[in-house]
């Protein structure tokens, strides 16, 4: 029962990331309650303006609403600066701090730790700071390099953010080892929400997600249970991360859903699984 409990608290209060598109702020207000936090990922060809303008948005309607800073999007200190009185004015009081995925930075921050010290030397007056981490080993950079790299970010952070993996004992491992090592941040695990199977295979091989890959199609022969008919949805994942959910120590703060976008269909499931654990529960 604790880990129904677990996944239930879970369910009940998750992190949907949407990307800034056309049409985000009308299907977030139609299809996500207020009580769900949302982060707005950013575009290295657009900048952080749509994301920024979205956030405000969302902010202005009751959401939380959580802005991912682009350390390589921004030009100077000084727009750095004005980001964070834009965000201030807004009442939005958590970022999400990355590289971003620019080839070149725009200006002094070539990392998220260039930034983060540098809105820490500002005076940010935020309340929460969220890093990456990495179930798996980072497509670009060795696993040395990412283990270096969130002990500079971890002082002026106070929580991670995984990206997705589908192997959950990977995750559990990971979540373990980030916290052996002396980084003792909440996590919020990411999961990807349901999706056409296709589309999930092919943004994840895009994002370098390679083991991960291989263990999805290893599975195959479990696929009816995660396809519905093509889609993929993360019952099984989330069952099997359920353990690591419930840990008393509280290494996990929550999950982080990977929504592509896809926010009737995200908020339609989350509903039909905390109805299905009501039931477990009773």
């Amino acid at each position: 029962m604790e880990t129904v409990d677990a996944l239930a608290a879970a369910l009940e209060r998750p992190r949907y990331e949407v990307i800034p598109l056309e049409g985000a702020a009308a299907a977030v207000q139609e299809y996500v309650p207020t009580e769900v936090t949302v982060t707005v990922t950013a575009s290295p060809s657009k900048g952080l303006g749509p994301t920024l303008d979205l956030v405000e948005e969302l902010a202005a309607a009751g959401y939380t609403a959580v802005p991912h800073l682009s350390a390589r999007l921004i030009g100077t200190e000084a727009e750095l600066n004005e980001i964070l009185e834009r965000l201030a004015r807004a009442a939005v009081e958590d970022v999400f701090v990355v590289a971003g995925d620019a080839p070149q930075p725009r200006g002094p921050f070539a990392g998220a730790a260039d930034l983060l010290r540098t809105m820490a030397r500002l005076g940010h007056g935020l309340r929460e700071i969220g890093i990456t981490g990495y179930p798996e080993s980072h497509p670009l950079i060795d696993d040395e390099t990412t283990i270096r790299a969130m002990f500079e970010k971890a002082e002026y952070a106070t929580y991670i953010t995984s990206q997705i993996c589908f192997d959950p004992r990977v995750t559990a491992q990971w979540i373990e080892n980030v916290w052996a090592r002396g980084t003792r941040l909440p996590i919020y695990v990411g999961v990807p929400g349901p999706v056409h199977l296709t589309k999930l295979l092919r943004i994840s091989a895009r994002i370098g997600l390679g083991d991960s890959v291989r263990f999805l199609r290893k599975h195959g022969a479990r696929m009816r249970h995660l396809l519905r008919p093509t889609r993929y949805a993360p019952d099984e994942l989330l069952r099997a991360l359920a353990p690591a959910l419930d840990d008393p120590e509280g290494k996990v703060a929550g999950i982080h859903v990977f929504t592509f976008n896809e926010l009737e269909a995200t908020e339609r499931w989350r509903r039909e699984r905390l109805a299905e654990l009501a039931l477990e529960r009773a």
